[in-house]
């Protein structure tokens, strides 16, 4: 649910940082997780626990079992902030080296190799449309979905530009039980769990 105005996109550097106030306020108060994107505030009201958690966990480690010892696949906190671009965002998990994550505040989204996001059942559209959009204004070079509504997941890459801003050129889907690459690297994806009382659940990208 995106609860700022519209004008938001026009983001002011006072703006943003008004925004980004009152996510960072609001975290330790209320359920779900807030992020400030090019649309406003967003708040994903996603349940602790369950078929989200697990397949971040999941991915995370799959990834760092073929990964080099240099690099993690962290999904803890803190936020990517791109302040210039007016965006906050909090990866479900993101590919990232030791020492870039040894800072403080917020990661620089130029040091982060990758993006994963498990979408969830209570805004999907946020993940297939929202982070999408602003993962590639960032410059994350690859960013990857995986959809427990529907079993299957996307990976995008080859950022290029367009008369909207940067954008991902390359879209490669693929469904669970399927080897997927992400960046130089390829884990499977058999055995990540499914929401299971969601029988519809369609890509708001693909309609």
């Amino acid at each position: 649910m995106t609860i700022a105005p519209d004008d938001a996109r026009r983001d002011s550097s006072p703006q943003y940082r008004a925004m980004r106030d009152v996510v960072q306020s609001l975290d330790d108060t209320l359920p779900g997780k807030f992020e400030v994107t090019k649309e406003g505030i967003v708040h994903d009201m996603m349940s602790p626990g369950g078929p989200h958690e697990v397949t971040a966990a999941h991915v995370s480690r799959r990834l760092e079992r073929v990964m080099p010892d240099e690099l993690l696949a962290h999904n803890g906190t803190p936020d990517v902030e791109g302040e210039p671009e007016g965006i906050m965002r909090h990866p479900d998990v993101m590919v990232i080296a030791w020492e870039d994550l040894d800072v403080e505040g917020s990661i620089d989204p130029r040091t982060v190799h990758a993006a994963v996001e498990v979408v969830s059942r209570s805004n999907p559209e946020n993940d297939w449309v929202g982070k999408m959009r602003d993962y590639a204004l960032l410059g994350i070079p690859v960013y990857v979905i995986f959809d427990p509504r529907t079993g299957t997941g996307a990976v995008f890459t080859d950022i290029h530009a367009t008369p909207d801003g940067p954008r991902y050129a390359t879209r490669k889907d693929f469904v669970y039980g399927e080897d997927v690459t992400i960046g130089e690297w390829t884990i499977p994806t058999d055995g990540l769990p499914r929401y299971r009382d969601d029988e519809s659940g369609q890509d708001p990208s693909s309609g």
